[in-house]
C-alpha cells in the first residue's frame, strides 16, 4: 500500500514541500547496527596509535630498573648522550617543574625514579633518537649504580615490625585511617552481628582463596606521538582510556596550562583498565618539548608488561553459615589485595571488593574487611571487574561448598538465597532496580548441554581439537571426565563513593547538501567497546536524522570520564541523549517560529523528529528538517550526571555508594584429562540482564569477550612474580598465555532485558559482569569433574595431578 502523501503548510512566498508520512529513522536504538570501524579492524586497515607518523620525528625509549627495590646511588648518561643520532637523554634532574609525581587519586608515582626504585621495570631515564634502535642502544649505555634493598612482597613482609616503608611520610587522605603505612586503604563493612548470627547456623564453611595477578593483555601496545606547538605547548596523540584525566596529570609536570596540552585520541588496540593510568604520555611530551621535534614512543611487548598496571592479586578468607533448610545466616571475610609499588586505583578497588564481597545474595549479618597493600611487586590498578572479580571467585566457591555440605543442588541453593529488587546490600543500600539473580540461574541451567564425547561427533576417529591437550594429541578420550559448574556475580556500574561521575556531549544539527546532519563530539575513548556506534544510534533516535558524524575524541570538548566501570554507554550515552533532547527542542522552537501559525499541531501536539521530518505523535508530518533549519544550525555542549552516590563510612562501610548493579550467570562445561591434568572448556554459557540492549549484536560481543577473559584467568593467565626478588618472570606472550581461538569454547548467550527506570533507555552497563562469574563457573566445573577443592587461580595441570 502506498504511503499517504501530505502537503505541508508553508510561509507565503515559499514552495510547498510534498512529504511522505511515516519513514522511521533506521539504525537507531535497539538495532544491531554494524560498527563503523569493524571492517577496517578485521582487514588490518585501521590506524592504531602505533601506526602514527610525523615528518622529522624522533623515537623515544624508556630505560627501566632491573631491580625491584634499591637506592639509586648515581646515574651516568655521558655515553648515551655521545651516541650518534641521540638528541636528548633525560633523568629526574631534568624535569622542568617541581611537580614530579602523578597519579589517578594519590600522586605517588614518580615521572622518573628519584633516590630509589620501588618495583622491577620502573622508569629511570628517557632517550630520544633518530631511530628506535639507536634510542635502545643509547639507553643501554646509561650506567646506574643501585644499592639493593629488602623487598616487600606480601602482607607479612609489608606489616612486620620494622618493615621497609614503600612510601615514607605519607600525607594522602587515606594515610590517617590505615593501620600501617604499607596499607594503601582499608574498608570494613559491618552490618548486623555476624558473631551472634553464626550461633544460629547449622553448618559453617570456611575457605582460603588465592587469585593470581592477571594482565589486561591488550594487543595494541602503549604508544603515542607528541608534537611541540609553536605556542610552546604540545599536541599529544595517544591511545588512552581517559583523555581529561591524562591531561590533569600531564600539564602540571610540563609546567603548562591545560589549554596548551592538546590531546587527541588515536586508535586504541584494547584497554580493559590498563590504559587508565599514564604510561608514555608525559615521557613523550618531555622529549618533544626538550628537542623541539615530534617524538613517538611505542612499547614492545616486553616493555608493555612493565608499562601498565595489572589486576590485583588477592588472598581471601571467607566464612559462611547456613541453616539446615539452606538459608545463609552470616558472612565473615577478609580480602587482601596487593596494590604493588604505587596506589593507582587501589582505594577504589578496595571499595568495590568490600562492598560486593557478599555477592548477589541476601545475608543480613556481615563482617567484612578489605585492604590493599603497598609492596615492591608490580603496580596494580584497574582491570575489567575491578575488585568484584576476586571476591566473586571466593564467594562462589563458598556457595558450592555450603550447598554440598547441606546436600543441596548448588543452583537451587543459590536461588534460595538470591537477592531481588528491594534487597539491602551489606552497605545498607537498597537495590532499587531489577535484580533477576534467580531467573538468570534458571535460564542458564535450562540451556541444552553440549553432547557427551563430542570429539567423536564427526565419526569414529577422535577429533583431538575437542579434547584436553588439543593438537598436542595427548589423549583420544582415555581418562577424560566431564564436569559442569555454575556461578553468578554482581558488579557495580559507574564510578562510586561520591565521585562526581559526569560526561559531556556536544551535538550540532544542520543541513548539509540538502539533508539534515547531526554531529556528535565527545571525549569518550573508543577502546573497542562500540561507543561510537551507540552514540550515532542515539543521535538517529533522538533527532530523526540518518546521517550522523562522530567527531574524533579530544580535549577540545568537556570530559567524558573514563572508558571503564561499564559506564560509557550509561554516562556518555546519557550525555549524548540529553544534549540531543535539548537540540531537538531548539529545532522545534525554530519550526514553531517559522510555521507555527500555519498548523495548530505546532502548538498543541507532542512533536517528534523522525525520518528527517517533524511529525506529531499521531504520525502527521508537519515539515522536513531541511525546511525547518535551512541555513541555521543548532549547536549545544552540555554535561550530564547520573544520580549522586556517597562515600562508605570508614568504620562501618554503610552508605549508598553505587549508582547501579549488573548481574550475569554462567554455566561451564569442561572435559578434564585426569591423568595429565589438562582441561578443555567445552562450553561457557551465559545469561545476563542488560536492562535494554541498545545494540544487541554489540551486547553479545561484550558478553562473550568478558567471558573469555574470565576463562583466561581460570585456567592459564597469571603474571608470575619471584617472591624473593619481586621480579616479573614471564613478561611476554610466550610465557604469559591468553586464550586463543582453539581455547575459547562455544559461548551461548541469553540476554534478559529488565529496564532500570533510573538509567537512559533503561540500560545497564554490561562489559564487566560476565568477567566475574565465568571464572568461578569454570573452577566449579573442574571441581565437579575431579572432586578436588581448587582454591587458587589459575588452575594448572600440577594442581590436578598433585605433581
Amino acid at each position: 500500500m502506498a504511503d499517504k502523501e501530505t502537503r505541508v503548510a508553508t510561509a507565503p512566498g515559499r514552495t510547498p514541500t510534498n512529504l511522505t508520512q511515516g519513514g522511521r529513522t533506521k539504525a537507531g536504538i535497539g538495532e544491531s547496527t554494524l560498527r563503523p570501524d569493524g571492517t577496517l579492524k578485521v582487514t588490518g586497515e585501521f590506524a592504531y596509535s602505533s601506526d602514527m607518523w610525523h615528518e622529522d620525528m624522533l623515537w623515544g625509549f624508556t630505560l627501566r630498573s632491573t631491580v625491584a627495590h634499591a637506592e639509586i646511588r648515581s646515574i651516568d648518561t655521558s655515553e648515551a648522550l655521545a651516541t650518534s643520532g641521540v638528541y636528548a637523554v633525560l633523568t629526574y634532574d631534568d624535569l622542568p617543574t617541581d611537580v614530579k609525581n602523578y597519579g589517578l587519586e594519590i600522586q605517588d608515582t614518580p615521572v622518573l625514579a628519584h633516590g630509589k626504585v620501588r618495583h622491577h621495570g620502573e622508569p629511570v631515564a628517557l632517550v630520544a633518537a633518530d631511530h628506535p634502535e639507536t634510542a635502545r642502544r643509547a639507553a643501554a649505555k646509561i650506567k646506574i649504580d643501585y644499592a639493593e634493598l629488602p623487598v616487600v612482597t606480601d602482607e607479612a613482609s609489608a606489616t612486620a615490625e620494622g618493615a621497609p616503608l614503600i612510601h615514607e611520610n605519607r600525607d594522602d587522605h587515606h594515610a590517617g585511617h590505615v593501620p600501617h603505612p604499607n596499607i594503601v586503604h582499608r574498608q570494613p563493612i559491618i552490618r548486623g552481628n555476624a558473631d551472634e548470627a553464626a550461633k544460629k547456623a547449622d553448618v559453617i564453611v570456611s575457605g582460603e582463596y588465592v587469585f593470581g595477578m592477571q594482565d589486561q593483555a591488550f594487543l595494541g601496545p602503549e604508544s603515542g606521538l607528541a608534537v611541540p606547538g609553536e605556542d610552546g605547548g604540545v599536541d599529544l596523540y595517544v591511545a588512552t582510556q581517559w583523555l581529561h584525566s591524562d591531561l590533569r596529570q600531564i600539564a602540571p609536570v610540563l609546567g603548562l596550562p591545560p589549554e596548551k596540552v592538546r590531546m587527541t585520541l588515536s586508535g586504541v588496540g584494547g584497554a580493559f583498565g590498563g590504559r587508565e593510568d599514564l604510561s608514555m604520555q608525559i615521557h613523550a611530551c618531555l622529549l618533544a618539548l626538550r628537542t623541539g621535534k615530534p617524538v613517538k614512543i611505542v612499547y614492545n611487548r616486553f616493555e608493555s608488561f612493565f608499562g601498565h598496571v595489572h589486576r590485583h592479586p588477592a588472598k581471601l578468607w571467607y566464612e559462611h553459615g547456613a541453616t539446615k533448610d539452606g538459608k545463609l545466616t552470616h558472612l565473615k571475610c577478609r580480602i587482601v589485595l596487593d596494590g604493588g609499588a604505587y596506589a593507582s586505583a587501589s582505594p577504589a578497588v578496595v571499595g568495590n571488593a568490600s562492598s560486593l564481597a557478599v555477592g548477589p545474595y541476601v545475608v543480613d549479618d556481615v563482617d567484612i574487611e578489605a585492604i590493599a597493600l603497598y609492596s615492591n611487586n608490580p603496580p596494580c590498578g584497574a582491570m575489567r571487574g575491578f575488585g568484584a572479580v576476586q571476591a566473586c571467585f571466593a564467594y562462589e566457591a563458598q556457595m558450592d561448598k555450603v550447598a554440598k555440605k547441606l546436600g543441596m543442588d548448588p543452583v537451587a541453593f543459590r536461588q534460595l538465597n538470591a537477592m531481588e529488587q528491594g534487597t539491602l546490600m551489606p552497605t545498607g543500600q537498597p537495590v532499587d532496580s531489577p535484580a533477576p539473580v534467580a531467573e538468570l540461574l534458571r535460564r542458564v541451567k535450562a540451556m541444552p548441554l553440549p553432547p557427551e564425547q563430542q570429539w567423536l561427533a564427526a565419526g569414529t576417529g577422535a577429533d583431538v581439537r575437542a579434547l584436553p591437550g588439543g593438537l598436542s594429541n595427548t589423549t583420544h578420550g582415555e581418562g577424560v571426565v566431564r564436569g559442569v559448574g555454575y556461578a553468578v556475580g554482581i558488579k557495580n556500574v559507574g564510578f562510586s563513593e561520591g565521585f562526581d561521575d559526569y560526561s559531556t556531549a556536544r551535538v550540532r544539527m544542520e543541513v548539509v547538501g540538502g539533508e539534515p546532519v547531526a554531529t556528535v563530539h565527545t571525549a569518550m575513548a573508543e577502546v573497542g567497546q562500540g561507543g561510537v556506534t551507540v552514540h550515532a544510534q542515539i543521535a538517529r533516535t533522538e533527532l530523526g536524522v540518518q546521517q550522523v558524524t562522530i567527531q574524533p575524541a579530544d580535549t577540545q570538548v568537556g570530559s567524558a570520564g573514563s572508558t571503564s566501570a561499564s559506564r560509557q554507554t550509561y554516562v556518555t550515552g546519557g550525555a549524548v541523549k540529553n544534549t540531543c533532547e535539548h537540540v531537538r527542542e531548539q529545532v522545534l522552537d525554530i519550526g514553531r517560529r517559522k510555521f507555527g501559525t500555519y498548523h495548530p499541531a505546532w502548538a498543541t501536539a507532542e512533536l517528534l523528529l523522525e525520518g528527517g521530518k517533524v511529525v506529531t505523535d499521531g504520525g502527521e508530518v508537519l515539515a522536513t528538517l531541511a525546511d525547518v533549519l535551512e541555513d541555521e544550525a543548532v549547536d549545544l555542549e552540555l554535561e550530564w550526571r547520573h544520580r549522586p552516590t556517597e562515600p562508605f563510612d570508614l568504620h562501618t562501610g554503610q552508605g549508598n555508594g553505587h549508582v547501579q548493579y549488573s548481574f550475569a550467570a554462567h554455566r561451564a562445561v569442561v572435559e578434564v584429562d585426569t591423568e595429565l591434568g589438562m582441561v578443555k572448556v567445552v562450553e561457557l554459557a551465559c545469561a545476563q540482564d542488560v536492562g535494554k540492549a541498545l545494540n544487541p549484536l554489540s551486547v553479545v560481543g561484550q558478553i562473550q569477550g568478558g567471558t573469555t577473559q574470565g576463562l583466561g584467568v581460570a585456567v592459564m593467565e597469571e603474571i608470575i612474580v619471584d617472591p624473593k626478588t619481586a621480579k616479573v618472570r614471564n613478561p611476554s606472550f610466550t610465557d604469559y598465555l591468553i586464550p586463543t581461538i582453539l581455547d575459547t569454547p562455544t559461548i551461548p548467550v541469553d540476554v534478559l532485558e529488565l529496564a532500570d527506570e533510573h538509567a537512559p533507555y533503561g540500560l545497564r552497563g554490561i562489559g564487566e559482569a560476565p568477567t566475574l562469574s565465568s571464572t568461578p563457573a569454570v573452577l566449579a566445573a573442574i571441581r565437579n569433574a575431579t572432586g578436588l577443592e581448587l582454591n587458587k587461580t589459575p588452575v594448572r595441570p600440577e594442581h590436578l595431578t598433585d605433581t
